[in-house]
């Protein structure tokens, strides 16, 4: 670490090149730091690797600023993760984000709309299914193509004029409509 302190100096002093020097010296160190920062968060996607190399650049990256000393240059590397840390949860949490909503695979049993083979769920996806129709004839049309009809998401795309993926946008949009009115009119 004697090194990082010439090199600080160096930076300090307005010596080129010594900031380049100054990453490769420090990256496992930081590095360290980082991992240690994202053991303490929940739910982080962002790698270590990541962190450190946007704190980097946050902190001046090739430009370094003055630094004190190492503990100077360490703290505010540590402070630059946990806004970067914190800014990610905030984005996260945001309602554009689905603030706080938990993802659904629409795929999921638990909320696969009913098999033509109960009546009793028949019923009740036909009767979802007329309400859906007034809030959206075309997924309406394409949930009785497929569920009635039997045909495939490709298939019934080209019935309906719509491009693949738009009929999928819309599968996954009538399932879960269909989902939540089935449930919400079944009685408890």
């Amino acid at each position: 670490m004697e090194d990082l302190t010439v090199i600080l100096n160096g930076i300090d002093q307005g010596e080129t090149g010594t900031a380049d020097r100054l990453l490769p010296l420090v990256y496992g160190e930081l590095r360290k730091l980082a991992a240690a920062k994202m053991a303490r968060e929940s739910n982080q996607t962002l790698q270590p690797t990541a962190l450190v190399h946007e704190a980097w650049l946050r902190l001046g990256g090739p430009l370094q600023p003055s630094w004190e000393n190492r503990a100077h240059f360490f703290a505010s590397a540590a402070e630059a993760m946990r806004r970067i840390l914190i800014e990610r949860a905030r984005r996260c949490q945001a309602q554009r984000h689905g603030g706080g909503l938990r993802r659904v695979d629409v795929d999921d049993p638990a909320i696969a709309i009913a098999s033509p083979g109960r009546d009793e769920e028949l019923l009740a996806v036909h009767e979802s299914l007329d309400r859906l129709a007034h809030h959206d004839a075309r997924k309406a049309e394409l949930v009785k193509l497929r569920y009635f009809v039997g045909l495939t998401l490709d298939q019934a795309a080209e019935v309906l004029g719509v491009a693949v993926p738009t009929a999928k946008r819309d599968w996954t949009y009538a399932r879960a409509w269909l989902f939540k009115d089935i449930s919400q009119s079944r009685p408890s």
